[in-house]
């Protein structure tokens, strides 16, 4: 699932390509994506014939801000991402024009949903497992959205310090690593940066949080925006699906130390072997011998 730098790429590509361009057509090929409102015809009504202001992130969320009042929220769930290029319709089947990534790579083939706009380009939703969540909501609103109001703060925003870290989780009960990843709580971090957050802090991810000690919990914090940092700079993990709006992998893969290295010797040379469990359909990954 794109997490917090996954999703920041994307938007940041958005951001350099979008404002000022107009959506002229939209297509739909899985409504269901549509959760706001309650009919494509209803979501085209409202989309058709506004322009493209600005590109942001809130938590896991894209919103894209467009005239007329009205912001476009995507959240791309387990599979999904934006790409903006160029297709063409043949055979009732979007084609990439042009040799490259979103011609070439399986993973960029899926497209749900496609926007076309006025420079003669498109934005596309590709979402192989269809998760895809897509709404259309006043933007003098968004506070009162539940995707917006509920979320917890930015891990990656400067107010958020050791004071508010404690604070948002230091009163909480159960498993840390479910901790980190509650939107609620944090907004942002999922499975993937969880698992790699708590291997650098020597925190096991069934510890319990209310028997976290001040100075685990000090370490937790100091691992979390220098590896979501990093993260951006890379462009995202592309472990799997994850692709950029020009169809690229990220390449924090590269730097992983916990996450998928079942099997493989522990990266701080302790003499563990990273082992990988499941709790509630997630998989996590550790280190026996610092992470106990």
């Amino acid at each position: 699932m794109p997490e917090l730098p996954e999703v920041q790429t994307v938007v940041s590509d958005l951001q350099k390509v979008l404002p000022g361009k107009k959506i002229e057509d939209i297509w739909v090929g899985w409504k269901k994506s549509i959760k706001h409102p309650k009919t494509s015809e209803l979501f085209k009504k409202q989309l058709i014939g506004k322009k493209f202001l600005s590109a942001a992130r809130v938590g896991k969320n894209i919103l894209l801000y467009l005239s007329g009042n009205t912001t476009l929220l995507i959240h791309q769930k387990m599979t999904g991402h934006m790409l903006y290029g160029k297709w063409k319709v043949k055979n009732g089947k979007w084609n990439a024009v042009g040799a490259g990534p979103h011609r070439d790579d399986p993973y960029n083939r899926f497209l749900r949903m496609v926007f076309s706009l006025s420079n003669g380009k498109q934005l596309a939703l590709c979402d192989m497992r269809k998760f895809a969540k897509v709404l259309t909501w006043p933007t003098s609103d968004l506070g009162k959205l539940p995707d917006i109001k509920d979320l917890g703060p930015d891990p990656t925003n400067k107010e958020f310090d050791f004071k508010k870290f404690k604070e948002v989780i230091g009163s909480k009960r159960g498993k840390i690593k479910q901790t980190l990843m509650d939107q609620n709580i944090i907004a942002g971090i999922g499975n993937i940066y969880a698992d790699e957050i708590l291997w650098q802090a020597d925190v096991h991810p069934f510890a319990r949080v209310e028997k976290l000690k001040d100075k685990k919990l000090k370490d937790i914090f100091k691992a979390v925006k220098p590896i979501l940092t990093k993260s951006i700079k890379m462009r995202g993990t592309s472990s799997s699906d994850f692709r950029d709006a020009s169809g690229n992998k990220g390449s924090f893969q590269k730097y992983l130390k916990v996450y998928k290295k079942e099997g493989e010797e522990c990266a701080k040379k302790d003499g563990g072997i990273i082992k990988r469990v499941k709790f509630g359909g997630r998989s996590s990954h550790f280190c026996p011998v610092h992470q106990k």
